[in-house]
């Protein structure tokens, strides 16, 4: 079996582009329920085609669309201004197929089912994509997933070393969620978390001043720069880090009789004491007694420039890969890429009401976003920098065994080490809606999730490793998943050849190329049928294009 799928993996990385797509029309009765209507729907296209022949044949370079960049946004202008005025050519535009499987996964953190793709790609609608991006903006899985990568920034852990513990953590996750869901705008979110007060169970956005490995308003002012600014405290002057410590200095906790409950309050003590502060601007505060200087930090806070560049750059950097700065964790200090980009984008975001949905709408439906992962420019590194391409990257941990559970229909269980009350989810439930950092499996440790004990970008590792590599290829974890499943069984009962299209749309969101249809079909000839289908779909979730977002 192994040396099946070394073969098949040879053959496949061999392949060169472009090629001509090809994919049969698959057995119906065999089918699970959705690819089965795609089919039919193929078979109503392909009426009076032999059984033998080709069903459907897709264009002929799978990862690119043959279309050029257009610079039809604003956004565009900007970066292609940029990449002119350095010589440096953008990507074509990406295929469809790549686009749905592309915007799923970074809207939603999920792949789309075989039968989206196919709708997707057989649809004529011109504004097609728009529809998409809209749809998924409007799903429950977007807020689940942004709250995922906000988990990780506002370090959403119950144990060691944060010790939130499971009430507050799954609290403050719902909480985070919701204000996504319903759209609330950025500056109102973070207002409410700077300022709020009250018990950690019931008002989940004291967790912020909480979720840190210590007390004290040097360690609150450092998760403020670090979570709301992009900057490490370390990198500010010492009297900037002191002044801006000071407007922290009131905060104070106390626990209840409540297990694990804690009140977030300020000091009574300082009620009736006026304070004096300077924001990092330079300017004066002055507040009479009875004010919170959180209010007065937080209100020039979600005016200045460093707030929306800081939310701006890492949410580019997440849908495309590229960063507009060097260094996200560390924005002050760090070589800016493309200031015209950063300033404009961080102008509309402020402009829009702080509208995260807006702004993610603005970005994915930018030609630079719909670039392909081929770049143009030889220097890959150059093209990145320069949004001259999309970048692939790893999928996430957690993202990378949801595929693997939702193409094998198989589930996992994610349970925290330490034994507390309500850290065993519930095995429905997808990884990117653990609520709780201290949860976790083998799989996701390996696979670099982000432990949430610094709530830098730079915590979360998902640079491939050959542990990684051996793992997907080797474990009795992964081939479980697929010899159980009950949506690739019915694969295993049809022809090689009527296999594979269901297998590519369901495991790569594509078709299959005429090359690689024509390969299937030579090796699946040396082969048990059903032995080979297995072997072939262990390949393809090996394949870079699966493990990768592209």
């Amino acid at each position: 079996m192994l040396k099946c799928i070394l073969k098949f993996l040879a053959a496949y990385f061999a392949l060169s582009l472009p090629l001509s797509v090809v994919a049969q029309t698959p057995d119906n009765k065999d089918l699970p329920k959705k690819t089965r209507q795609v089919s039919k729907d193929r078979g109503k296209k392909n009426k009076g085609k032999s059984s033998g022949k080709a069903a459907a044949i897709a264009d002929e370079n799978p990862f690119e669309s043959g279309e050029k960049f257009k610079a039809s946004t604003p956004l565009d202008r900007i970066v292609l201004s940029n990449l002119n005025g350095k010589n440096i050519a953008p990507a074509n535009i990406c295929s469809d197929a790549v686009f749905v499987r592309r915007v799923y996964l970074d809207i939603t953190g999920s792949l789309p089912t075989a039968e989206d793709v196919a709708d997707f790609i057989d649809s004529k609608d011109k504004n097609k994509r728009a529809k998409l991006v809209d749809k998924l903006l409007a799903s429950p899985e977007y807020s689940e997933y942004a709250a995922f990568k906000w988990a990780d920034i506002l370090k959403i852990k119950a144990e060691f070393p944060i010790n939130l513990w499971p009430n507050a953590a799954q609290a403050y996750h719902k909480y985070i969620t919701q204000m996504l869901d319903v759209n609330v705008p950025y500056d109102k979110i973070a207002f409410e978390l700077l300022t709020a007060k009250g018990s950690n169970f019931r008002v989940p956005a004291v967790n912020f001043f909480r979720a840190m490995q210590g007390r004290g308003p040097q360690l609150a002012a450092s998760c403020v720069s670090a979570a709301f600014m992009g900057t490490r405290f370390d990198s500010l002057p010492k009297d900037q880090r002191e002044n801006m410590a000071k407007f922290f200095s009131r905060i104070k906790y106390k626990a209840t009789k409540e297990w694990k409950e804690e009140i977030v309050f300020l000091d009574p003590m300082e009620e009736d004491i006026p304070f004096s502060g300077i924001l990092p601007n330079g300017e004066k505060v002055n507040l009479p007694a009875g004010a919170d200087p959180r209010e007065a930090f937080a209100i020039w806070l979600v005016r200045s420039d460093i707030f929306a560049q800081n939310f701006v750059n890492r949410l580019f950097g997440s849908l495309t890969g590229n960063y507009l700065v060097s260094d996200p964790d560390d924005m002050l200090v760090s070589e800016v890429y493309n200031k015209p980009l950063l300033d404009f984008l961080s102008k509309s975001f402020k402009e829009s009401g702080y509208d995260i949905k807006a702004l993610n709408r603005q970005i994915l439906l930018s030609d630079t976003y719909a670039q392909s992962s081929i770049a143009q420019e030889k220097d890959s590194s150059k093209a990145e920098k320069n949004q001259a391409v999309y970048r692939a990257r790893r999928l996430e941990a957690e993202v990378l065994i949801d595929a693997l559970c939702k193409i094998t229909g198989t589930s996992e269980i994610y349970s925290s080490m330490i034994p507390e009350p309500y850290t065993t989810m519930p095995t429905d439930k997808r990884a990117v809606t653990i609520p709780d950092g201290s949860i976790s499996t083998p799989f996701l440790e390996m696979f670099g999730k982000s432990q949430r004990d610094t709530g830098e970008v730079a915590e979360r590792d998902s640079s491939p490793t050959a542990s990684q590599k051996l793992y997907m290829l080797n474990s009795t974890h992964i081939r479980s998943k697929l010899e159980r499943s009950p949506i690739l069984a019915p694969f295993v009962r049809m022809r090689p050849t009527d296999a594979a299209a269901g297998l590519y749309l369901v495991i790569l969101s594509r078709r299959p190329t005429a090359a690689e249809f024509n390969e299937i079909k030579q090796l699946s000839k040396s082969k048990n049928s059903g032995i080979f289908i297995k072997d072939l779909a262990w390949a393809l979730v090996n394949t870079e294009e699966f493990i990768n977002r592209h």
